[in-house]
């Protein structure tokens, strides 16, 4: 495996590079975004696209290239914007970008796939549809709490293991995707990257744990339900003589200290939310709170305390790889520094060039059409990825018609309703197709590891629109 600190030396003198640069940083005007013409988001749609379409075109070549793809829109965006608004202007954005919100983002993602890859589940599963049920139930208590990736990652290989006898069981990985790797997230900001950028923004930890528990409740339910239904019809075609066969005689869980981490990230997480030191640090007219300086420290150490002081026999046994994570980070690097026009453009409101959206998710009396937040978010989430598709109508909802910039606390305190329609269509809605959200693909890949034949592209979303869009359909018009 390759380490991934080994690099920090570089990061390093990149960063001091940019901190001693001589420009002369300053907060950009207000109405930068309705300056900016509609096509300087085309670098962002360009490389959403590319994550949409290549993996299905040159499977190949977007996995040996798809980082060098990511830097060519972002530098497409970058060039174009320092010509026509200056460097000065250009530097601070992204500097802005990456130091509070992907530096932050992909830190908690790095420290969870981490400590996570370092815990290995094995026992008495006898892959029944009573026993599926419950470790599927188990992943989607967790999600909230140690992240959809993390939740995924730990209890994919015991739940396919149990189900080694089992001629059908794509099922059973289809509806895993639909509740581990999605559903089952809402409930913290920890449990789904969207509502960890609503957390950088301002809304409280707890907040979506009480206006998302019903919702969640409901849906995690009903699918709970046709699960067991579809998996009872599969069972009583299976020999069950073979159970005994594959069967774990012992049930164990190896890796107690990133067990101890986990516990560790979620209440340093939760601390940082709660626990305002009113110190911070300016770099460039950029204010880094103290409190989230140090919640980053931390997580990094965890992180290096997990890969450093794990037994390495249980990575092996996880099939550990660093590969997801690197992923991430890289495309994700691009679709944060392209989405900064589209940013600035819904944050100017109505002066902006992309105030067709806004006429869309907004009634004729100026309030938000939160049936159509719902939906907006979701299909954009669906098919490109639910973290930006968040922040751009978290960001479309905080802006006033007078191109102000509204704090979370309206959001969370004044239009609940559109808060909640923004964050259920996100991660719910990353359930119905495979680059709606992180693990979806990353639990596709282990599962035809262990020779499950999994759907194509087309034919998940086949599985996702008989059984998702309905319950979505019939939760948005009772809540919306």
């Amino acid at each position: 495996m390759q380490n991934p600190y080994m690099n920090i030396k570089k990061l390093s003198y990149y960063i001091l590079f940019l901190i001693l640069s001589p420009a002369n940083l300053f907060a950009a005007s207000n109405n930068l975004g309705a300056e900016l013409p509609l096509y300087s988001i085309i670098p962002f749609l360009g490389l959403l696209l590319s994550i949409a379409v290549m993996p299905l075109l040159r499977p190949l070549f977007w996995h040996h290239n798809y980082g060098k793809i990511s830097a060519f829109w972002a530098i497409l965006f970058l060039v174009p914007f320092s010509i026509f608004n200056g460097i000065d202007i250009s530097l601070y954005y992204f500097l802005h970008t990456i130091l509070l919100e992907y530096f932050p983002f992909i830190i908690i993602l790095l420290s969870l796939y981490t400590i996570s890859g370092g815990i290995h589940i094995s026992g008495k599963f006898s892959g029944t549809p009573q026993s599926n049920v419950f470790i599927i139930i188990i992943g989607t208590l967790l999600a909230s709490w140690v992240g959809t990736t993390g939740a995924s990652i730990l209890l994919i290989r015991p739940l396919l293991n149990a189900n080694k006898w089992r001629k059908y069981s794509v099922h059973t990985v289809i509806f895993f995707i639909f509740l581990v790797s999605n559903i089952g997230g809402a409930l913290t900001p920890l449990g789904d990257p969207p509502l960890f950028l609503g957390f950088l923004q301002g809304v409280s930890f707890f907040w979506t744990t009480k206006n998302l528990f019903i919702p969640m409740l409901i849906i995690s339910t009903v699918l709970f339900i046709i699960y067991y239904f579809i998996d009872t019809y599969y069972y009583k075609k299976e020999d069950i003589r073979t159970n005994e066969e594959y069967m774990d005689k012992t049930f164990s869980i190896n890796g107690k200290l990133n067990m101890i981490l986990l516990l560790c990230v979620v209440f340093t997480v939760l601390i940082s939310g709660i626990w305002n030191l009113n110190i911070n640090l300016d770099i460039f007219n950029i204010h880094l709170k103290l409190q989230n300086i140090i919640r980053d420290f931390l997580l990094l150490l965890f992180t290096f305390i997990s890969w450093q002081y794990s037994a390495g026999e249980i990575r092996i046994k996880n099939h550990f790889t660093w590969f997801p994570i690197k992923e991430v980070a890289k495309l994700f690097a691009g679709i944060f520094i392209t989405i900064i026009p589209a940013i600035l453009i819904l944050q100017s409101g109505t002066d902006g060039a992309l105030y067709p959206l806004i006429n869309l998710v907004s009634d004729n009396d100026g309030s938000p059409f939160n049936l159509m937040y719902f939906w907006l978010t979701g299909i954009l989430s669906a098919f490109l990825d639910n973290a930006p598709t968040y922040l751009v109508f978290f960001n479309l909802a905080s802006s006033s018609s007078m191109g102000e910039v509204l704090p979370a606390e309206y959001l969370m305190n004044e239009i609940p309703i559109t808060l909640i329609a923004i964050s259920a269509g996100a991660v719910f809605m990353g359930a119905i197709s495979y680059i709606g959200n992180a693990p979806n693909f990353m639990i596709k890949s282990i599962a035809e590891e262990n020779k499950i034949k999994m759907p194509s592209f087309f034919g998940y979303m086949v599985w996702s629109i008989l059984i998702l869009i309905p319950i979505f359909i019939i939760f948005s018009i009772i809540c919306f």
